[in-house]
């Protein structure tokens, strides 16, 4: 049983991509994070300076301009580095739980990890900047997701005419998507979804599940999933109630919510009519 100030990695496994999930600050050592880069998924990595007494102060004005929920501090096995600052933040007003096990319990867990190495464009305040065509329907909503619930929950998107994405990536050093001839784009026969996966390295059946009904909705083969179709209207419907691109992402995220958590626990569940087993 966890201590009463713990969360052990299970819990945390299932708030991750929900929008229930916590705030995740990865607090290992600068060089131990050298040695393995990868972090749990939608974790942000703090500095060795965030333990000094200017580093918690900004620390906690940083967390509490915007924080929504609560916060889980994880270090390399869950001893005194995680527990210190998971206490000091709760002093501070802010609700903080440490990670049972650590880092290390997470990635013996086979929990998901992603490679932060592959963000190359960042802002003033650290958060990945992303930038894509206007007007988006599928791939320019699920990418932004996934980012979102999976990688960077601070991350900026920047909706533009097809046109200017690139002179926009190039005067602000975001990083362009979904467009023809760059790197987080369509491979072959799949979508800038499939790419994320592959790039982050995430890995997680429920994300695999839900790629097959994004590559499926994004390039004209439903077939490839009985709810890519579906997915295909949901979007398309989005797209003609929203003249707003950002009004629409956020409407987005709550659509691909409710298609990952389908995709991780109810996938197999069938609906009929009349009820089976007599009910009314």
């Amino acid at each position: 049983m966890p201590a009463p100030d713990a969360i052990t990695c299970d819990k945390l496994a299932k708030l991750i991509g929900t929008p229930r999930a916590p705030v995740v600050l990865d607090i290992r050592r600068e060089a131990l994070r050298a040695e393995d880069r990868r972090l749990i998924a939608a974790a942000r990595p703090l500095p060795d300076a965030a333990l000094t007494p200017a580093g918690l102060a900004a620390l906690a004005a940083d967390l509490g301009a915007d924080l929504s929920g609560p916060v889980v501090v994880a270090c390399a096995e869950g001893h005194g580095r995680s527990q210190g600052l998971a206490a000091w933040l709760r002093q501070a007003g802010i609700a903080a739980e440490y990670l049972e096990g650590g880092y290390a319990a997470w990635r013996g867990g086979g929990h998901p990890t992603f490679d932060p190495g592959r963000i190359t464009g960042r802002d003033a305040q650290g958060r990945s900047l992303w930038v894509t065509r206007s007007r988006p329907k599928i791939d320019r909503i699920a990418c932004p997701w996934l980012i979102r619930r999976f990688v960077d929950p601070r991350a900026v998107f920047l909706f533009v005419a097809p046109s200017e994405v690139a002179p926009v990536a190039d005067l602000l050093g975001a990083m362009p998507f979904d467009i023809e001839g760059v790197f987080w784009s369509h491979r072959g026969e799949t979508c800038s979804f499939d790419t994320m996966l592959a790039e982050f390295g995430l890995r997680l059946p429920a994300l695999d599940r839900l790629a097959l009904l994004v590559r499926g909705a994004d390039t004209a083969r439903p077939d490839l999933a009985p709810e890519a179709a579906g997915l295909l209207a949901a979007s398309l419907g989005l797209s003609r109630m929203y003249a707003d691109d950002l009004a629409q992402l956020e409407a987005g995220m709550m659509l691909y919510d409710a298609f990952y958590r389908w995709a991780r626990d109810a996938s197999e569940e069938r609906h009929d009519w009349p009820a089976r087993g007599g009910a009314a």
